[in-house]
């Protein structure tokens, strides 16, 4: 089956999209700037990616189309992540002390994260998707991702932040603040539909 050429761009901006953030992820490491710093610490956490696949299925047409393109997108990330971070002089993949990669270990690595981003990315697409029901049933989750990212920080700051530095406890704290108030934000608006349609309903039913 052919898609139509409306239906093919959106894909392709969305495996750029995914190809993208794992040149950045990888590549803002080597670079000594506060900015880049955080970028990396930004992208290259689990919980970015989630969102990711869980953007990319929010946004796509169909729970078909989204789990596999949030899978197929992930994947692509993954793969372009690893590949940088192997030809990277900063973090590579299965280094020696000599500084030469060790091919097998690369390889399968890519290979490892690829699979499971793939396997993850299809589940994710399709919450993503299914957060498009409007009003209570799809608030659950609609707060997936915020609660993802508040997870990942709060485990972070627990077990990293004394070690990892005072830029990286800001950029965890700011995100973990940032998925609280997205949280929050997404109840007030639920509650606020809700609230609207009600009062509509209520009049509609007076008027009778």
């Amino acid at each position: 089956m052919t898609l139509p050429r409306a239906r093919i761009v959106p894909v392709l901006v969305t495996l750029a999209a995914g190809a993208a953030i794992g040149t950045v992820g990888a590549l803002a490491a080597k670079f000594d700037s506060p900015i880049f710093h955080v970028l990396g610490l930004i992208f290259s956490g689990g919980w970015s990616w989630a969102c990711f696949a869980f953007l990319v299925g929010y946004f796509r047409p169909s729970k078909i189309e989204a789990a596999w393109l949030a899978s197929s997108a992930l994947a692509v990330g993954v793969v372009v992540y690893y590949l940088l971070k192997a030809w990277s002089p900063v973090t590579p993949i299965g280094m020696v002390d000599s500084g030469e990669p060790i091919e097998g270990t690369v390889s399968s690595g890519i290979l490892y994260w690829a699979l499971a981003a793939f396997f993850f990315g299809a589940p994710l697409g399709l919450f993503g998707n299914l957060a498009r029901i409007p009003g209570i049933a799809g608030l659950p989750l609609r707060l997936l991702a915020p609660l993802i990212a508040y997870v990942e920080t709060s485990e972070r700051l627990n077990v990293e932040a004394a070690t990892a530095g005072p830029l990286a406890e800001a950029t965890w704290t700011t995100i973990r603040v940032l998925a609280v108030l997205t949280a929050v934000a997404l109840v007030g608006q639920t509650a606020w539909t809700w609230r609207r349609r009600y009062n509509s309903a209520k009049a509609g039913a007076d008027s009778n």
